[in-house]
């Protein structure tokens, strides 16, 4: 029963923020910037009993993902305005494919290893 409530609660909220962002840009923005599923996703591992090192673990991985993918949100609307949504898409798949790796190689560097 839990596993319903955690899929229709998630899912919700991605629904609410798609149908936020139709009626406004800018709040749509803010409220999907925002680390909600992150959030979300700390709350119910901690409820199914997660141990404190594990939700450690997946708060530092996602700092480290996020750093990755930052640039994607900085590139891909100069793309989708030139080329369309499909290429902005592809390519933005591509850059974080590519950044993922190169992180994961300075991370390794200093210790860290992501995969």
């Amino acid at each position: 029963m839990f596993i319903l409530v955690k899929l229709f609660f998630t899912a919700g909220l991605i629904v609410l923020i798609t149908e936020v962002a139709k009626r406004s840009d800018k709040f749509g923005g803010l409220i999907a910037a925002m680390p909600i599923i992150t959030i979300l996703a700390i709350l119910w591992m901690y409820f199914e009993g997660a141990d404190n090192h594990k939700i450690a673990q997946h708060v530092r991985f996602n700092l480290f993902f996020v750093l990755p993918t930052l640039p994607v949100f900085l590139i891909f609307p100069m793309i989708i305005d030139k080329f369309g949504f499909a290429t902005a898409f592809i390519f933005a798949g591509l850059l974080m494919i590519g950044l993922v790796y190169l992180f994961n190689e300075i991370y390794k560097l200093y210790g860290f290893r992501l995969f």
